[in-house]
């Protein structure tokens, strides 16, 4: 079995991608606990890394300006790092051009990605065969590790967990209703019930970013529950995680929120619309469930879902039964 002293893991794709990849992190400082551990992620993805007791570094690829001035920038500092083995979860020629080029003498990535032809090792990314995420990504070390398989973890620190005390003085659930594609969120008006159906002695939370602010005040607008606070925009990914960790129940869609949830192990209820569980992105919390509308000749519709319901009528979110939530 190799020995690797300088190692860098790769997903650039986006928040929740970047969360699941903290599966392979707990696994390789499992077996190479003196290695230093580095990761790449897109621009906006780093917070969630912040203080990460297992990650020498953390390098950012800013997509958004000057995206190939910066990509030949990291891999300058990527070769300078020189790193022996790069893992490459991202399926695209970007990251594969990053990990081709590294200089690493041991190069593991998926066979899909463009660049994979300069690779040690591949194994093909399937979706839909019932394999979770983190299965995928841990193939990626099989030809030097085990088939065990770690959970994502995430570490909020001290301070995130003491700037949420405030708000765990209460009995409380999580909410958090948004998510970047409409056909995987759950409609407002479920939002609604959902909040109505909670006790009055049970304080709600409703989780986000500031852009979620405005879906967020319809719910609050619809909803006759006393206790129900807006904290979209008012927490870091990290705080959200802390809070969410000592949360009754969370509520979230197939979103990032979902795997945040997983990362603290924290009790889940996952509503999936348009997509299905069987794409591998499910909850993988101790305490978790999956509510979805079966038997839907249109679902599911994508892999990533949509801006509108290709058939109009998104049965897969307004025939949720949240009965059993």
């Amino acid at each position: 079995m190799p020995e690797f002293k300088n190692i860098l893991v790769i997903q650039t794709a986006f928040i929740g991608d970047a969360i699941l990849a903290s599966c392979l992190l707990e696994k390789l400082h499992h077996q190479f606990p003196t290695a230093a551990i580095s990761l790449l992620v897109r621009k906006g993805n780093e917070s969630i890394y912040n203080h990460h007791p297992f990650l020498k570094d953390v390098l950012v690829w800013n997509k958004q300006e000057h995206k190939f001035r910066n990509l030949f920038s990291l891999l300058v500092q990527i070769r300078k790092n020189k790193y022996d083995c790069v893992i490459n979860c991202h399926r695209f020629a970007s990251s594969g051009f990053l990990t081709g080029f590294s200089g690493a003498r041991h190069m593991a990535g998926y066979k899909q990605n463009p660049f994979s032809f300069l690779f040690n090792y591949c194994v093909k990314h399937t979706v839909g065969n019932g394999s979770h995420e983190t299965e995928r990504y841990t193939q990626l070390i099989a030809d030097f590790s085990d088939k065990e398989v770690f959970k994502p973890k995430l570490y909020p620190s001290v301070n995130d967990f003491k700037l949420v005390e405030e708000y765990q003085q209460v009995n409380y659930v999580c909410m958090a209703p948004a998510s970047v594609w409409f056909t995987k969120q759950l409609p407002v008006e479920k939002w609604v019930a959902l909040c109505n159906a909670c006790p009055s002695s049970t304080t709600i939370y409703l989780l986000g970013a500031p852009g979620d602010q405005t879906l967020c005040d319809k719910i609050k607008a619809g909803s006759k529950h006393v206790n129900l606070h807006i904290l979209a925009g008012k927490l870091s990914l990290l705080q959200s995680c802390a809070l969410m960790q000592k949360a009754e129940r969370n509520y979230v869609n197939d979103s990032a929120p979902l795997h945040l949830a997983s990362a603290v192990n924290a009790p889940v209820t996952a509503f999936f619309c348009s997509t299905v569980p069987e794409f591998g992105f499910g909850p993988l919390s101790d305490d978790c469930k999956i509510l979805e509308v079966k038997n839907l000749d249109c679902r599911p519709c994508g892999l990533h879902g949509f801006k509108v319901c290709p058939k109009t009528h998104f049965k897969c979110g307004h025939l949720m039964d949240l009965s059993k939530a």
